[in-house]
């Protein structure tokens, strides 16, 4: 029976009972013991002179749809332990970052020991300061030796990969928490999505500049491909996931494997056709491959409103993101929901963030996304983790240095780091593991 304070006062329990009555805040929502908090990063995205790599090479052709050249980036592969030692003073447990292969195998079957004692030093850098490593080993660049096969149209590609990820384990793997094989392997349908279709010729002309300087007859990137190659470049990112982790399980069978998917929080207006479409489309054969992994990781950036004809526009006076789409709190919850009814496997949020120069927007959406998150986990929704996009202000990728998605900011001439108030924001939040 529900007894409110109208019927409380009538039965004359009311003015005595409310007098003695403490008055207390309602607690703060935890999250599961053992939760992992962290920041995110991408090798080409904060590292610097990634010279070796497919993308350098798009960078610098002409045409290129690149805004500006990555360059020294955030020189975060000489000043990694800057960076998690941010990661560390904000009272994270995690850190994500990349291997860069095309400066672990920059030519065909040739390993470098420096490059993996590199990153060796950044897994026990993170394990000697209490962090868990999460580790993508293909963050979208390969080597340019890789393009100059035709990349991932390449009939060897997968087997390709899985050799990088049987040597990379055999120096790596004793330290590392996680493995995501691929970072976001569905991004360029999602880019389709996204992307104004002015932009897929210029893709195009690149992708053939690319290929002519290459030798090659035609290519394709994790990031960037034209869409008449989507579903072969999906064939061969499944299969790569799959080779990859074979190869990662035959070195540590118990090290937890996944990748991670681009997922929108998808809402239907009207029927739920077109939505329901999309999401096959955009999600379906990796939701479906993670059914044979440890985890799915998600990576939300914004709700998308389906109606009978397409995407529509955000809702009047919505909060945007600097490329124009709607920041939204429950989204990451609603993604998280969705990936688990479909995967059935735990979820870890290895990507969440917002492009905003105003940093209150990002600290509104980090309050906001993390109560509807763990609402989610609270109905059932096993979420193992949440990690923040970015830890640094970086390149992000055909924009350029334009978005900005960090906790911290930093200076390109100075690389000096800056924190912004939501760095302090998540890391109470995280310390106090609890919304």
């Amino acid at each position: 029976m529900t007894i409110d304070r109208r019927t409380m006062l009538a039965g004359g329990l009311g003015a005595a009972a409310l007098a003695a009555a403490p008055v207390r805040a309602a607690p703060a929502a935890r999250f599961p013991r053992g939760f992992l908090w962290g920041a995110a990063t991408a090798g080409h995205q904060v590292e610097g002179n990634n010279v070796n790599s497919d993308v350098w090479l798009l960078e610098h052709v002409e045409p290129t749809i690149f805004r500006e050249k990555s360059g020294d980036a955030c020189n975060s592969f000489a000043l990694w332990e800057t960076d998690l030692d941010l990661v560390k003073g904000l009272g994270l447990n995690s850190y994500r970052f990349s291997l860069e292969w095309a400066r672990i195998e920059p030519e065909a079957g040739q390993f470098s020991i420096a490059m993996l004692d590199h990153y060796k030093a950044m897994i026990d850098g993170c394990r000697a300061r209490g962090l868990n490593p999460l580790v993508t080993f293909s963050h979208y660049t390969t080597p340019r030796w890789f393009a100059a096969r035709g990349g991932w149209l390449n009939e060897e590609a997968p087997a390709l990969f899985a050799r990088f990820c049987d040597r990379a384990m055999r120096h790596l793997g004793a330290g590392i928490s996680h493995v995501m094989t691929f970072n976001e392997p569905n991004i360029v349908p999602v880019l389709d999505v996204v992307l104004p279709p002015q932009v897929q010729p210029a893709i195009g002309a690149m992708l053939d500049s690319a290929a002519r300087s290459l030798g090659v007859k035609e290519l394709a990137l994790g990031n960037l491909t034209k869409q008449a190659d989507i579903p072969r470049l999906t064939t061969a990112l499944l299969a790569a996931h799959r080779l990859g982790r074979q190869a990662i399980k035959a070195v540590r069978g118990n090290l937890p494997v996944g990748l991670t998917i681009a997922i929108f929080d998808d809402q239907a207006v009207g029927a739920p056709d077109m939505r329901d479409a999309m999401r096959k489309r955009l999600y379906g054969p990796w939701l479906e491959a993670a059914r044979g992994d440890d985890f799915i990781g998600i990576q939300n950036y914004e709700r998308v409103r389906w109606g009978p004809s397409g995407r529509l526009p955000p809702p009047k006076g919505a909060v945007l993101t600097q490329g124009g789409g709607e920041v939204y709190g429950p989204s990451v919850a609603n993604a998280a929901r969705y990936a688990y009814e479909q995967a059935r496997v735990p979820v870890i949020v290895t990507e969440h963030g917002v492009s905003a120069t105003d940093d209150r927007i990002r600290v509104d959406l980090i309050r906001g996304a993390l109560k509807e998150l763990q609402r989610a986990i609270a109905e059932g929704v096993p979420v193992q983790g949440y990690v923040h996009w970015s830890l640094i202000d970086n390149y992000e990728w055909v924009s350029g240095y334009k978005f900005k998605h960090g906790l911290f900011a930093f200076d390109p001439a100075t690389f000096k780091r800056t924190a912004k108030p939501s760095a302090g924001v998540l890391g109470a939040i995280a310390r106090a593991n609890a919304a």
